[in-house]
């Protein structure tokens, strides 16, 4: 009868706290800006140009190994929503969402490992809600409004 009991009661505190992390809403501060910084911020940091500048001379940047900055909220965000709609999740895509198959080009730097890389891109996906790789012009309403990125 005890085994049974303590049986039930570790199988409930496991319950319970898988639950938990189950329904942990994820946010840029808590989950998505330590991936950043651990993954992507050696070319897409403070030492990054904004997007306009980038759009300028990508030749230029991309052999400097230099991407658009995204080391806040803020620039992130705008790879998310507008202006430059459905970046991230074209670039981070493993392919399971692409025609061909074929992974975004940033996918790879996610981990070093196809464990931790989807692991992340996890990570993104449920931070972000929407996940589509559509453009600006391509989206409706409804697509953007489903878009979550919390803070």
């Amino acid at each position: 009868m005890r085994n049974t009991t303590l049986t039930v009661f570790v199988l409930a505190s496991i319950f319970a706290l898988s639950s938990i992390s189950w329904s942990e809403e994820i946010t840029y501060r808590k989950h998505i800006k330590p991936v950043f910084d651990s993954k992507c911020i050696g070319c897409h940091g403070p030492q990054s140009p904004e997007l306009p500048e980038f759009e300028k001379d990508k030749k230029k940047y991309k052999e400097m190994s230099k991407g658009p900055r995204m080391d806040s909220y803020t620039y992130l965000t705008s790879f998310v929503g507008w202006p430059d709609t459905g970046a991230i999740m074209r670039r981070l895509d493993d392919g399971k969402n692409t025609k061909d198959g074929k992974p975004g080009n940033m996918y790879q730097h996610l981990g070093s490992t196809e464990e931790e890389r989807q692991q992340n891109l996890k990570l993104f996906k449920d931070w972000v809600g929407n996940w589509t790789l559509k453009k600006w012009k391509e989206i409706t309403k409804e697509e953007l409004d489903a878009i979550k990125v919390k803070y």
